[in-house]
């Protein structure tokens, strides 16, 4: 059976598509969208991923922020900690879970348009 290999790319719709793609390129690191097929999109690294739907329940899931919102990213970081201090420095809101899980460690925030992601330190180096 032919299996996909990785996540290739993560669509969906903003407001202000250049100003959010800046905001995760200066704040998180994530390139924007090559403008031409020379440049480099973001590369990240090989590592686990997680693909998980959720019930709907309405909108009552709270893991995601409000009602309306559909999803929640997920990136992988090395070091929660600087992480989490380099977002506040810039007045980024962030919640980091105090508890440590078999899995790691675990922070969230959102997006400036409000969409949840969540920041995710691997237990050992996963």
């Amino acid at each position: 059976m032919q299996r996909v290999t990785g996540i290739g790319g993560f669509f969906f719709r903003s407001d202000t598509p250049g100003e959010l793609a800046a905001w995760y390129n200066e704040h998180l690191g994530v390139n924007p969208t090559p403008q031409s097929y020379d440049d480099q999109p973001w590369m990240q690294e090989q590592g686990p991923t997680v693909f998980a739907p959720f019930e709907n329940n309405e909108g009552t899931t709270a893991f995601f922020g409000g009602p309306q919102q559909m999803w929640m990213i997920n990136f992988r970081v090395e070091d929660l900690d600087a992480m989490v201090a380099q977002l506040r420095a810039s007045d980024i809101e962030v919640t980091v879970d105090p508890e440590s899980y078999p899995n790691g460690r675990f922070a969230q925030l959102a997006d400036p348009e409000g969409n949840a992601i969540q920041l995710w330190e691997p237990a050992g180096g996963e």
